[in-house]
């Protein structure tokens, strides 16, 4: 039997730190632990492959919380029987120690296990949507109050007029005109559209 570890945060911005340290409690070497830094919404995930590679039955996995194994119920349920029952490994839940496989593998223990990861998966998934929920309403709230999001907009200087008028009549290059309005290419026609539409509606 071999023991490994599986630890996963959601971006390379996120620290593994904390589960690393209860990875290291369980005196798993360094070298069976498979890191993961990226989003977890799907199971293309590169440590992950090369994990489910390297287990075997009989092998022991550690991972620090249900929701490392997916985001909704549907994927953790199917990771969990994956494992267990097709790769036929035992599972350690570290912050939920009722999802132990190497324990009570009688009958008993076994509906138990079950019952406690379907409530823990339901519970997983149902806080993601609310987090969801809370960030569309956050979005929608700041909107109302005029906050922008995405990346500013980019205003055309005071005088956009005055050299618009010195371009026309060949008095600026582009490249010039460019330079002294402090536009691209594409935002200073996009300026110079809104531009000409607001003198036509004068």
């Amino acid at each position: 039997m071999k023991i490994y570890g599986y630890v996963r945060v959601s971006s390379t911005d996120q620290n593994e730190d904390r589960q690393m340290s209860s990875m290291n409690e369980q005196k798993i070497p360094s070298a069976h632990i498979f890191i993961d830094k990226q989003s977890g919404k799907d199971f293309n995930r590169p440590r992950y492959k090369a994990l489910m590679k390297k287990l075997k039955e009989g092998d022991l996995l550690y991972i620090p919380s249900i929701d490392r194994l997916g985001r909704n119920y549907e994927e953790i349920q199917n990771q969990w029987r994956i494992l267990t029952k097709e790769k036929r490994i035992d599972i350690v839940v570290i912050d939920m120690p009722l999802l132990d496989t190497c324990i009570n593998k009688n009958l008993m223990g076994t509906f138990i296990a079950d019952l406690v990861l379907q409530i823990l998966s339901f519970v997983a998934q149902s806080e993601r949507e609310n987090i969801k929920t809370r960030q569309a309403e956050g979005i929608i709230s700041a909107r109302a109050r005029g906050v922008q999001f995405g990346r500013p907009i980019k205003k055309p200087p005071e005088n956009f007029g005055i050299l618009v008028k010195q371009w026309e009549r060949g008095k600026l290059t582009f490249e010039q005109i460019l330079k002294q309005t402090g536009l691209k290419e594409a935002t200073f026609y996009r300026r110079l559209r809104e531009y000409r539409l607001i003198k036509r509606k004068k």
